[in-house]
């Protein structure tokens, strides 16, 4: 792998990552993959459920895949906005307030967006003070937290802030950071997946069948875009790139290999559809690790769990810090995309 292949995906996931798309608002991201999309002269568009979809047609079309990577980022969801501008968030997705710590956060509101404080209160208290527990026995919850915006009830009503807005760390805060050859960033998960996407529809040039580039809509909260595009459109596999957690509990190293499933919280990955991938990562010299996983879903085990596809696979990449100031090997990255280029140009000869 070049240098030259690393820089060019951080500047891609820099360039994701900074666009804001909590679960359900994701217009700011939409309009940017729309735009990436038709400059590479593919064909896309955006359904009912806010997918993105990029097909590239392939030399057969007696049969599709799909390959999502999900556009949407954690977060929290406002609750209540008080008179003093003090706002009530809720979780939105898998996010601990204690993960992103006190510090600016983004309001999109439907006329404005509005910066605060993600606040836990002053330290220097005694027993008296309800902050003191948080410091010696229990983590800060969200309802422990608020979102100080010192804007009067009449300001926040004017920017469209209201029940139901969502919030997300700030953009100078989710600036991403090179580690020699790996990256850093919040919410990688999943907008280095993103990347993949955007890179497969330059690179895939006539596949073996008829390949869908699903860019999906709130998976955070339930695998809802993934869920409606399979309902609609038959497939004769779909594979969910994710990231994979680093954790002790799991053999998987970190570094260049990707990493293929075979179970996660929703059952059964299809053991047909792994060993074709097993099958081009090895006839291109590339490096794949095996795992299953608890506490873990993804559009595809989520997709095949209700019926929606008869086989399912989830390819990731190793990642620090799951939902947090998440950190990937480059290369890991680079190395789904070697992998899913040659799957989908040498399909029909696996089957």
């Amino acid at each position: 792998m070049s240098f030259s292949e690393y820089d060019r995906l951080f500047t891609t996931i820099e360039e994701l990552v900074l666009h804001h798309s909590p679960s359900g608002a994701e217009g700011e991201i939409d309009r940017l993959l729309l735009s990436r999309f038709e400059a590479l002269g593919v064909e896309a568009r955006q359904d009912r459920a806010g997918n993105i979809i990029a097909k590239i047609a392939g030399r057969s079309s007696e049969s599709a895949i799909a390959i999502t990577a999900h556009k949407d980022e954690i977060g929290a969801i406002v609750k209540d906005v008080g008179d003093d501008g003090c706002i009530e968030v809720r979780r939105l997705g898998g996010s601990f307030p204690w993960v992103y710590g006190e510090g600016v956060v983004d309001l999109l509101g439907d006329n404005q967006t509005i910066s605060g404080i993600l606040s836990f209160g002053s330290r220097h208290v005694s027993h008296e003070s309800p902050q003191k527990v948080q410091q010696e026995i229990t983590p800060v919850r969200w309802e422990d937290a608020w979102v100080e915006t010192k804007c009067t009830a009449s300001e926040l009503e004017e920017a469209g802030v209201r029940p139901g807005t969502r919030m997300v760390i700030g953009k100078h805060r989710k600036q991403p950071v090179r580690l020699k050859d790996y990256i850093a960033s919040y919410t990688l998960d999943n907008k280095a997946s993103v990347a993949i996407l955007l890179i497969l529809a330059e690179q895939l040039k006539m596949p073996a069948v008829d390949t869908y580039l699903v860019a999906s809509a709130k998976e955070e909260v339930g695998a809802i875009g993934a869920l409606y595009f399979t309902q609609n459109q038959r497939l004769d596999g779909l594979i969910a790139l994710e990231i994979c957690p680093l954790s002790s509990e799991y053999p998987i190293a970190d570094g260049e290999a990707p990493v293929l499933l075979s179970q996660d919280s929703y059952g059964m990955y299809d053991e047909g559809l792994n060993w074709e991938l097993r099958q081009a990562a090895q006839a291109n010299n590339i490096p794949l690790q095996l795992a299953i996983l608890s506490q873990f879903g993804s559009d595809a085990s989520i997709a095949m769990k209700f019926g929606h596809v008869a086989r399912a696979a989830c390819l990731s990449f190793p990642t620090q810090n799951t939902h947090g100031y998440e950190i990937a090997h480059l290369g890991a990255i680079a190395n789904c995309i070697h992998l899913l280029n040659a799957y989908c140009h040498t399909k029909l000869e696996l089957d």
